[in-house]
């Protein structure tokens, strides 16, 4: 079981010969147990650094080999009966907390003229990740479900005839794409995006309007450079303008930012200049009251 720190270092299970009496009564070798397996010996070594090897001992040379047997086979089953129960512990510590999912609620497109398609995969798209739906059967199945009018008859026609269409979730949204959207969208929403004009809208509804003509521009986008120089020109003539250029933003939402940045700064300092004053008060202090320049030479010549 473990070496005796002698002189010779010998083992404790050597030969009994050369052990005292003492070590006797608190040692057993290993050709003491004949009857004992390799596994079984082993277990009562194990045993030994648990309850001290003069108990383990004591109970080697009292018990009789059937009930040696079964003390070693008890404590092989209690090791496995620890290690069960350690990882078990272990498993159900580590796991993660479940994630609740999020029902979002999705509007209805239902495919009518001229109905903006852009925005709905958006939203659809938020809402599957919010109800962590992972595959694409079900993805399917909750995007059709949002569906309505022309585009959910669309759709439940297209699944009667063929059960194997919309073969993943990304077919079914270009699908529907080619089926509601209109022709040459991307091609008109790019043309009017490059001749955009501020003209009499407000900073906040032409910057909409830009945002909204480029995120139809979808299969080949518009690189920001020009973006920037675009939105830029297309502002009225004024300090936001000369501002802009001044500062030259690098994207089109940073130009957008300073752009309504600077219209803040200008209206607050507008409101600033054309606050009325308000008139000090006049403090009469006590003593004679002042007599006027025309009085006091009157008084003189008399």
């Amino acid at each position: 079981m473990e070496y005796e720190q002698g002189a010779e270092n010998q083992p404790m299970d050597g030969n009994p010969s050369m052990r005292g009496p003492s070590e006797s009564a608190t040692h057993i070798a290993r050709a003491d147990c004949p009857h004992l397996s390799d596994p079984e010996w082993e277990a009562l070594q194990r045993m030994a650094t648990v309850i001290g090897e003069a108990a383990v001992a004591t109970m080697l040379r009292t018990l009789s080999p059937t009930e040696q047997h079964g003390d070693a086979l008890s404590f092989i089953v209690k090791e496995q009966r620890d290690a069960a129960a350690a990882t078990t512990t272990t498993a159900s510590s580590g796991t993660t907390p479940r994630v609740q999912s999020l029902k979002l609620h999705v509007s209805n497109y239902v495919g009518k003229e001229g109905e903006p398609l852009l925005r709905w995969p958006v939203e659809v798209d938020t809402a599957i990740a919010a109800r962590r739906i992972f595959d694409d059967p079900s993805k399917v199945a909750f995007a059709m479900s949002c569906l309505g009018g022309r585009a959910r008859s669309w759709a439940y026609r297209r699944r009667l005839t063929d059960a194997t269409c919309f073969g993943t979730y990304a077919e079914f949204k270009e699908e529907l794409r080619q089926a509601f959207e209109p022709p040459k969208k991307e091609f008109r929403s790019r043309a009017e995006f490059l001749d955009l004009q501020q003209g009499k809208h407000d900073i906040h509804a032409y910057a909409q309007r830009a945002r909204y003509l480029v995120s139809n521009i979808v299969t080949n986008p518009i690189d920001e450079a020009t973006k920037v120089v675009t939105f830029m020109k297309g502002l009225r003539d004024g300090p936001v303008k000369t501002y802009l250029f001044r500062e030259y933003p690098s994207t089109l939402e940073a130009a957008i930012t300073l752009a309504m940045q600077e219209k803040f700064s200008l209206r607050q300092a507008k409101l600033h200049v054309n606050v009325p004053r308000v008139a000090r008060p006049v403090i009469r202090t006590g003593g004679p009251e002042p007599m006027g320049l025309s009085n006091a030479t009157a008084a003189g010549h008399q």
